[in-house]
């Protein structure tokens, strides 16, 4: 599934997901779990992962410039274990890095909502989506598009739908 598509729809988006994944953080059958890690420059690629319960989020990078930066993931189970919902970000805002590559991939749902952020709100400043056309959504990745990503990155959101039983 995509991102909600139009400007409004995307806005839209941008305004309630925050407030969902701090719902689904807040009410977690299972502790959240945020973890600091650093993005490090170079070239190479690295991969950063966490679990809880059944599910797995894992992010992947390659990045250029500067000096290492610290980020960090939250991953977090609804109450109802309905949703798991994975953020990757840069606490400071901007991440001075050149991305060369990303993506960020759960393992246990199947993505219901997704986004990718040139620039995390900190300071006083908004979020900045990247532009739909500069990453790709499957049922269980968000990545960079080949040829149409502009190399910044500062934040990943991700909503997926865990399987369940009906009775």
């Amino acid at each position: 599934m995509a991102a909600s598509s139009g400007r409004s729809g995307r806005r839209l988006w941008a305004a309630l997901v925050p407030a969902a994944l701090l719902c689904l953080a807040a009410r977690a059958a299972e502790e959240p779990s945020t973890a600091d890690f650093d993005v490090r420059p170079g070239g190479e690629v690295h991969s950063f992962s966490r679990s809880l319960g059944d599910y797995t989020c894992t992010f992947t990078y390659s990045a250029q410039g500067g000096t290492n930066e610290q980020w960090q993931m939250n991953i977090g189970v609804s109450e109802d274990n309905l949703f798991f919902s994975c953020s990757v970000w840069r606490p400071q805002g901007k991440s001075y890095l050149f991305f060369t590559q990303f993506k960020a991939e759960v393992k246990g749902a199947k993505i219901e909502y997704a986004m990718a952020y040139s620039q995390a709100a900190a300071g006083g400043q908004s979020d900045i989506p990247l532009k739909q056309e500069e990453f790709e959504i499957t049922e269980t990745t968000v990545s960079h598009r080949e040829g149409k990503f502009r190399f910044e990155l500062s934040k990943l959101m991700i909503v997926a739908k865990t399987p369940h039983d009906e009775l």
